[in-house]
């Protein structure tokens, strides 16, 4: 059952478990074999083991197109377009299409079938708009997800990294801060937390809103390695609890030391900034959209192609 298992097991599987987490060759291809070529499973296996940084493995993601972010006055929104390539993102019919489909999410909310069946712009709805795109482009898109920000008084503040134009790109973050400090305050200390949460990647605002299946699973990446030191139950219990609460600290946005100084928690940053400006300041959520994060997909090159037309093995598994 083993060797059926290996044969299984792609040089492309190797390669995209070696990027998502920095481990070796060699153990990349020991996790897949030890876990029937299961990306996630890998994952931990190789967390598991020492062998993997936690901070890698939604770093890389394979899916293109673009994500977009708008506000307008104390709302904002974000949304994530796929497509096949990274040729797409530079488009100005895709490009334009993303712009008024992250602006259209302010009005009609943030599920994504009642997105597509909206009235677009220009006519028609979403959905037809998408589907013409694509006999226009030639390539297959879809819309993947949205969201909204929003605060009753102060400023939801928008930040693009790597932006192929205005509000498009391939993270993007909303920051939303309650709070009557002046509008120059509020943008000024928006920009830098949400410069932060591109960078720091939080799970959640804070360390009790962290949900319930992330705690766990990384409850059991923590007793695995804790067993393998070969201390007392009660010891490894210690050690695992010791893990969960960096792992909290670590991945709550207010307990983040602040990419700026690498010193201060975001919560501090904050309070610092209501200080300054003489009214209260309160971080009320944010949104971080990343492209193509979570989503899996296969990668190909020119010989595979040409092999796979030829009818040859596509790719040559590992032994």
């Amino acid at each position: 059952m083993k060797e059926i298992q290996m044969a299984e097991i792609t040089a492309a599987s190797v390669k995209e478990l070696r990027e998502r987490t920095g481990a070796g060759m060699m153990d990349c291809k020991k996790a897949l074999a030890e876990n029937n070529g299961e990306m996630e499973a890998s994952i931990d296996w190789l967390r598991a083991k020492g062998l993997a940084a936690a901070a890698k493995k939604a770093g890389r993601t394979a899916a293109e197109g673009l994500v977009g972010v708008v506000v307008e006055g104390t709302r904002g929104a974000a949304v994530e377009v796929n497509s096949e390539t990274d040729f797409v993102a530079k488009n100005e019919i895709f490009q334009d299409f993303v712009r008024n489909v992250a602006k259209l999410v302010l009005t009609t909310g943030t599920d994504v079938e009642t997105l597509a069946g909206a009235a677009y712009p220009e006519g028609g709805t979403v959905q037809e708009k998408l589907t013409d795109n694509i006999a226009k482009i030639g390539e297959n898109q879809s819309l993947r997800r949205a969201a909204i920000m929003e605060v009753s008084q102060g400023a939801v503040v928008s930040y693009v990294h790597n932006q192929v134009a205005p509000g498009l790109g391939k993270i993007g973050v909303l920051v939303a801060l309650e709070s009557a400090a002046s509008a120059d305050t509020l943008t000024q200390l928006g920009k830098q937390i949400a410069m932060h949460v591109a960078a720091a990647h939080p799970q959640a605002l804070s360390a009790e809103e962290l949900s319930a299946e992330l705690v766990e699973r990384e409850r059991g990446i923590a007793m695995e390695k804790a067993k393998e030191s070969g201390k007392p139950q009660n010891i490894i219990e210690k050690m695992v609890e010791g893990g969960l609460a960096k792992f909290r600290k670590d991945n709550a946005l207010l307990s983040q030391l602040f990419v700026m100084d690498n010193k201060t928690p975001v919560a501090d940053v904050v309070a610092s900034a209501a200080k300054d400006a003489g009214s209260p300041i309160t971080l009320k959520g944010f949104v971080r959209f990343q492209l193509g994060e979570g989503i899996e997909k296969k990668e190909s090159d020119f010989a595979a192609e040409v092999a796979a037309a030829a009818g040859t093995n596509k790719a040559e598994p590992v032994a």
